[in-house]
């Protein structure tokens, strides 16, 4: 089965982030298809390099740039939510005239229509958070 997820909450403030990790990663195990994984409203939140929890808590971020790099999967930062929050790529910061971009790797800016096109290719697409 092919899979979209939505991700609507920040890495820290809600369940909502570890809990689309871990379901994702079973999915994975399962033999199913992670279409995209789209960030949205406080979700985009889950893309800062900046983030920098203490050592013996875990760090979402990377923890998603790890499962996107092992297994091809697309992050998707909703573009307009990212700019209201301060997450930026290279090309957001220089359009905004900000020095530097904060965004993890693995993980790319883009709009709506990455969501609605999940949302079609998929063959659900599974939502976390409010």
């Amino acid at each position: 089965m092919k899979l979209g997820i939505l991700i609507n909450e920040g890495p820290y403030q809600h369940q909502a982030s570890d809990t689309a990790l871990q379901y994702v990663k079973a999915a994975i195990e399962k033999g199913h298809e992670i279409y995209r994984v789209f960030f949205y409203n406080d979700g985009v939140n889950n893309a800062t390099r900046f983030a920098s929890p203490p050592q013996d808590d875990r760090n979402i971020s990377k923890e998603w740039s790890a499962l996107a790099k092992t297994h091809d999967i697309d992050l998707v930062v909703c573009v307009a939510a990212a700019q209201r929050r301060g997450i930026l790529d290279k090309g957001e910061a220089e359009r905004n005239g900000k020095d530097s971009d904060n965004i993890e790797e693995g993980f790319r800016i883009s709009g709506l229509g990455q969501l609605v096109e999940a949302g079609i290719q998929a063959d659900r697409l599974i939502t976390f958070g409010d």
